[in-house]
């Protein structure tokens, strides 16, 4: 069965580690700002999931 927890937090750090070590420059902008704005999606996906999974499991 594939974890896809794991896989999302391995991609999701280096994502993150990505944004912090790319130059905060002109250039970079739009990149930065699209991992960011992708980071933030999959964060409330998964901040979705794991809610809908309580009320799942209440019952």
């Amino acid at each position: 069965m594939t974890d896809y927890k794991r896989a999302y937090h391995i991609l999701c750090a280096a994502a993150s580690h990505a944004l912090d070590v790319l130059p905060d420059m002109p250039e970079n902008a739009a990149g930065r700002t699209v991992i960011q704005d992708a980071l933030l999606e999959a964060e409330d996906v998964c901040i979705e999931t794991m809610e809908e999974d309580e009320r799942g499991a209440e019952k």
